[in-house]
């Protein structure tokens, strides 16, 4: 049972630009940079962009009938390194192809190092509405151990140049959680952050990802991590700060101003129909190609055989997951759990099961613990349970 497919689809595009000016330590997404990999003289970005565009034009010819896209999203690797030129060049072609909302939410990611007043004024001359900054840290011996491009002050600078050139909608990345930080020196983060009134922030712990130079330093003892209890508690500081100076904890990690929520993110996390463009990239889309149902689906992590891939006429999908209906209502519940909580009448609808009877004894001691209310319909976690996530959705899954 899954009832999902309204006559109207409501849809995102997601867009992966693999280029790095430099690859930060902790960073598993997948990009290359200088010496890294291929290098531009080996893959001209131009190559990457008529590729790219082969790619949306063969995404259309596979059906888009009655889908309406309301947000696109530049992700990376480093998008900002594009020019305002590429990127209205690709936007075009992604308009020429696609029906986008005229209100869509138009998002670029932006490393502060690598665009300065001008550049983000021409990016907001083309539609670009929403600037999701990489900061990562306001101290400077902090982004020299993370790698980063940019200092604090062009973190600083960024952010009052994207709201000097137009953008309401500015986001911040930062990452708790470093080595030897004490919640004194997080605190200073979150204060300066207010200093610059950021619509949205994204406050994420440092996460070891194998296969990346912080994993071998963990490893070989060069870096010594905190302990869990400390992350708890910088967590925990994290939402009592940023929730009382406004914030609207809506997930796990994200926090907004009242109208300032991700539309994006918030679509992965409400299983709504994406696509996804270029090396890497995921898509999901409830009504499967051959009609077997919803699927998940990726690209090719390598650029060269991306770019041959479409260059021989073929899609770059090297994976593909037909989903069972226990597998999505899986993930319902995973995904509401860590964002604004499972809409328990919509899946009794979808699922035919009523979530509360299903799993009485989580439920009850949740509610009891003050772990999750139950509101408007929904199911969610408190700021209280939200420390606790991955151990509360392992509870209903098993």
């Amino acid at each position: 049972m899954w009832n999902r497919i309204p006559a109207l689809i409501v849809a995102g595009l997601y867009l992966h630009i693999p280029f790095c000016e430099h690859k930060c330590i902790y960073c598993d997404f997948y990009s290359i940079a200088p010496g890294e990999g291929l290098v531009s003289s080996e893959l001209p970005k131009g190559r990457f962009l008529e590729a790219l565009k082969k790619e949306i034009d063969l995404r259309t010819q596979a059906g888009n009938s009655g889908i309406s896209y309301e947000t696109v999203f530049f992700g990376g690797g480093t998008p900002s390194l594009l020019s305002a030129q590429e990127l209205g060049e690709i936007l075009d072609h992604l308009a020429a192809h696609f029906s986008i909302e005229p209100n869509a939410e138009i998002t670029v990611e932006t490393n502060p190092g690598t665009v300065d007043r001008q550049k983000l004024q021409e990016f907001h001359s083309l539609g670009i509405n929403r600037l999701s900054i990489g900061v990562q840290s306001f101290h400077d011996d902090d982004l020299h151990f993370l790698t980063r491009i940019h200092s604090s002050q062009e973190a600083k600078r960024c952010v009052l140049d994207a709201f000097a050139s137009g953008f309401e909608n500015v986001s911040i990345d930062l990452i708790f959680s470093l080595p030897s930080q004490t919640t004194e020196r997080w605190i200073s983060n979150l204060d300066q952050a207010m200093e610059l009134n950021p619509t949205h922030i994204s406050c994420y712990s440092l996460i070891v990802e194998a296969n990346t130079p912080l994993f071998r330093m963990v490893e070989s003892k060069q870096v010594s991590l905190l302990n869990a209890e400390t992350d708890a508690e910088l967590y925990e500081r994290t939402i009592t700060y940023l929730t009382g100076c406004g914030y609207e904890q809506y997930e796990v990690s994200n926090f907004a101003k009242p109208g300032f929520k991700s539309r994006h993110n918030k679509s992965y996390w409400e299983h709504t129909d994406y696509w996804g463009f270029g090396p890497s990239a995921h898509s999901f889309t409830t009504r499967g190609r051959h009609a077997e149902g919803p699927e998940r689906s990726w690209n090719v992590a390598n650029l060269s055989d991306y770019c041959s891939k479409l260059e021989m006429g073929q899609l770059p999908v090297i994976g593909l997951e037909h989903l069972t209906v226990g597998q999505l209502a899986e993930e319902e519940i995973f995904l509401g759990l860590r964002s604004e909580g499972i809409d328990l009448g919509s899946f009794r609808t979808r699922f035919g099961k009523d979530l509360i009877t299903e799993h009485e004894l989580q439920v009850r001691d949740l509610l009891e613990s003050s772990l999750a209310v139950v509101e408007n319909g929904k199911l969610r976690l408190t700021a209280k349970g939200y420390p606790l996530c991955d151990e509360i959705c392992a509870s209903f899954l098993s």
